[in-house]
């Protein structure tokens, strides 16, 4: 069996490829990245061997390419079920896809004001009306989880599982730009950055040297 390989983009900036890396690194299962330097000149070139509209990650197993966070983390959850990707229990399971698609599809304040940076910390930061619309959700939906779903341990759904990974870029948000959070999200934001594979991603986009301006906070900022 071909050990597969994902295809991801700067880790310091891409959300969106840390999700199904983390998925992969946390259980431990063989695989390869391969790395795009974002907005690069040779972004585009790097990419077109791909059906994924120039977009990261692509994840390719053998001669199958899947793209888009959510489709990966799908597929490895059918791939490897041992994972148990999503909730065992029919109840929890179809909650765990609802949050995931809401993370999918919206919080498009909180991505705009609150962009990734796993190496740099803004004190004082102060987002806006709409993007702590955004912050106050997001706690509402893991105060959701955790108390209805979560007493099986310290993950949304009490085991690791896609959810956790669909929410881990906003945990980095939320800790890089210091916003307050509510006891069960503070618990829970811990819990998902003193992960060990959370911490190697952590370092991994700390020892990049590439700064991307359009990803880049219009707030003073300290490291991480």
């Amino acid at each position: 069996m071909a050990e597969l390989t994902l295809v991801i983009g700067n880790q310091n900036y891409s959300s969106w490829s840390l999700r199904p890396w983390f998925f992969l690194a946390h259980h431990g299962i063989p695989f390869q990245t391969r790395k795009v330097r974002l907005f690069s000149d040779s972004m585009e070139r790097d990419l077109a061997m791909h059906f994924s509209d120039n977009k990261v990650p692509v994840l390719i197993d053998d001669d199958l390419e899947v793209w888009d966070s959510l489709a990966i983390l799908e597929y490895l959850a059918e791939r490897f079920p041992e994972a148990r990707g999503w909730p065992h229990e029919p109840s929890a399971r179809a909650v765990a896809r609802s949050v995931c698609a809401e993370m999918h599809s919206s919080f498009f304040a909180l991505r705009d004001e609150l962009p990734m940076n796993c190496r740099r910390r803004f004190p004082g930061f102060q987002p806006g009306p709409e993007a702590q619309r955004d912050i106050d959700r997001v706690m509402g939906l893991w105060n959701f989880c955790r108390e209805r779903y979560g007493s099986a341990g310290p993950w949304l759904f009490g085991r690791f599982g896609i959810a956790d990974c669909m929410y881990a870029p906003v945990v980095m948000r939320l800790l890089s730009y210091e916003i307050p959070l509510d006891p069960v999200a503070t618990l829970y934001a811990r819990a998902l950055y003193d992960d060990p594979a959370m911490r190697r991603w952590v370092k991994d986009a700390a020892e990049e040297e590439e700064v991307i301006e359009e990803d880049e906070a219009d707030w003073p900022s300290v490291p991480f």
